[in-house]
């Protein structure tokens, strides 16, 4: 990794400490990493050789990445390597993996806590385990709908609704105190 520059250098092992956060090792951090930040498609000798890791563990790390769609393996005339690269857009980055985590993570919980659910609760400690559970899942089917509507919205009005990010509690508090006006308007149309 000495022959990359020093803040390319500190923002692939930055993702490769990460990678524990997200449930990925650190050599498959660092080889996103490199690829997203890569100008061209790199082989599995070439990621080698930049990070210094075992070819075996960027063999690893490709397959698992490839699982997550967040690499693609692309093919060179005359080369029989595959060369790998991420995709170019952003937002299709953090789509795929949204969707990803959510097959991965949300669905199975929902799946469980649905089948735990047909069951019928007999003694307090049960019912009371039952009533969390029954709040718990329809959290998380709200957050799996949001999450399935959110890959459904088009580029644009993702990218606005993004844009409004802080905006949404103040909208939220500006309807909240136009529904008092009404209300005191209807009071007095009385």
């Amino acid at each position: 990794m000495n022959d990359l520059h020093p803040s390319i250098q500190n923002f692939i092992l930055h993702f490769g400490e990460m990678g524990g956060n997200w449930g990925i090792n650190r050599t498959v951090g660092q080889i996103y990493a490199l690829l997203y930040l890569s100008e061209e498609p790199l082989n599995a000798e070439q990621i080698t050789e930049s990070l210094g890791v075992s070819r075996s563990n960027v063999s690893m790390g490709l397959k698992e990445l490839q699982a997550w769609r967040l690499v693609r393996s692309n093919h060179v005339i005359g080369d029989r390597r595959d060369y790998f690269s991420t995709p170019e857009d952003i937002m299709d980055i953090a789509l795929t993996l949204l969707e990803e985590r959510r097959k991965r993570e949300l669905d199975p919980t929902l799946t469980l806590l649905r089948q735990t659910l047909m069951d019928k609760p007999t003694s307090a400690t049960e019912k009371h385990a039952h009533s969390r559970m029954k709040e718990m899942c329809g959290l998380m089917e709200q957050v799996s709908d949001w999450s399935n509507e959110l890959q459904r919205i088009s580029r644009s009005d993702l990218e606005m609704l993004l844009k409004l990010g802080s905006r949404i509690p103040r909208l939220l508090d500006m309807k909240d105190k136009l529904s008092i006006v009404s209300k005191k308007k209807n009071k007095g149309s009385t």
